[in-house]
């Protein structure tokens, strides 16, 4: 029997209202930010993951679906958003338009990763990118905009996780504090933290494993290493978030997994919860990454949220979405010429904005009825002989379980004055 492949699942009729609704709430909010939608294909050139996630990067080494095609081509599976954004920027000449580029994306991400609760192989992730401003106040807008994100969904109880991990110009010097201070505690680091202390000394502050987390807390910080440019941009965006009344806290171990990242980073989790499995989405600066791909120098800034992981969240919180759309009639009929008549029917109604289903077969009235209120219609028209003779049909309330006889040329204009 066939499954579906491991980390991956099947979005059922049933969960499309969550889908469709976190869909609505951020397309409004880009919108109203003025971003505007791009699409992006599912593959790229393998390299163009490579050389901005990282070669020494999990991600790259652990995590992408890369193959060659027929033309002996590398190709990836999206594993992030980021950088097809930066590549059609470059494509496209974007550079060329009023700067920053505001843009938002929906789109599945591949990742072969263990599955764990909220994180599957194929997830879909919503995102927004600003590039072309250094501006610490685009920092802020970005932040407020996936503040407003998750508020607008009805999800309250966040923290907001807030650091800077300096530039190309004092990163440096700091990794080089990180790496004195880890090669202390060789021996209590987990063997994946043995290799990120010699290829990405970064990421070691990430790491949720409990040996290393009691390491990070007390290792060297960002923030006291950062250059004087660095400084004041970190100051600038901290009080802009005070002035758009945005509670943040400060956290020294807040990385991004990717290596593209520079000054600012930031994260939306649950308040009171830790981890990569509870974070909700999170984001930052790139700064370099653009001109690192050919491009012009262009500062840039953005958010991505995996939209499995907040329809969980939802979940857990109680949130409901909109109703999911149900059919508003059902048409049922008996005999052949009453099922001319509602063939007939069923395709007026539809064409005048009325959701509407037909019975099949040639089941008795009782069975369709039945089959209404599987479907939970709110009304069900009946069309029998007697009715395609009289040039009537019947309305019936199913919830009330009442019924009344309406001239057939009527029945749409009845209908859609009840407002269905």
């Amino acid at each position: 029997m066939y499954k579906a492949p491991r980390g991956t699942s099947d979005i059922l009729p049933q969960e499309q209202g969550y889908w469709r609704y976190i869909e609505e709430k951020a397309s409004s909010l880009c919108q109203l930010y003025g971003y505007e939608r791009i699409d992006t294909p599912a593959f790229e050139d393998a390299r163009l993951f490579i050389r901005t996630i990282g070669p020494g990067t999990d991600i790259v080494e652990k995590e992408t679906y890369t193959f060659e095609d027929r033309g002996g081509n590398p190709i990836t599976l999206r594993p992030e958003g980021t950088a097809p954004i930066c590549r059609a920027y470059i494509e496209h000449g974007m550079h060329n338009q009023p700067q920053p580029v505001r843009l938002y994306y929906f789109a599945s991400i591949f990742r072969y990763e263990r599955p764990q609760k909220g994180r599957f192989r194929q997830h879909q992730q919503f995102g927004f990118e600003a590039l072309g401003s250094s501006d610490p106040t685009l920092d802020a807008e970005v932040i407020d905009m996936s503040w407003q994100l998750f508020a607008s969904l009805g999800m309250g109880h966040l923290s907001l996780l807030l650091n800077s991990i300096g530039c190309k110009l004092c990163r440096p010097n700091y990794l080089e504090r990180l790496k004195e201070y880890y090669s202390q505690h060789i021996p209590r680091l987990c063997p994946d933290c043995k290799q990120r202390l010699k290829r990405n000394p970064l990421r070691l502050l990430d790491c949720k494993k409990p040996s290393c987390h009691d390491i990070a807390e007390s290792a060297p910080r960002s923030v006291d290493h950062l250059c004087p440019e660095c400084k004041e941009h970190f100051e600038n965006v901290i009080r802009h978030l005070s002035l758009l009344g945005i509670p943040f806290e400060k956290s020294h171990r807040l990385v991004r997994g990717l290596d593209y990242y520079t000054r600012t980073v930031f994260e939306l989790q649950p308040r009171g919860e830790e981890g990569a499995q509870t974070a909700l989405g999170g984001g930052g600066r790139y700064d370099d990454l653009i001109e690192e791909l050919g491009g012009r120098p262009t500062p840039a800034i953005g958010f991505a949220a995996g939209m499995d992981r907040i329809v969980l969240n939802m979940k857990q919180q109680g949130i409901s979405p909109y109703p999911p759309e149900t059919f508003r009639v059902f048409v049922a009929y008996l005999g052949e010429k009453a099922k001319a008549e509602s063939v007939k029917l069923t395709a007026e109604l539809r064409r005048a904005g009325i959701a509407a289903i037909s019975s099949f077969g040639d089941r008795s009235l009782k069975a369709q009825l039945r089959h209404a209120n599987a479907l939970g219609v709110p009304h069900t028209i009946i069309i029998g002989e007697d009715e395609v003779g009289s040039g009537t049909v019947i309305l019936r309330d199913m919830t009330k379980g009442e019924q009344k006889p309406f001239k057939r040329g009527e029945i749409v204009h009845v209908l859609e004055s009840m407002k269905l």
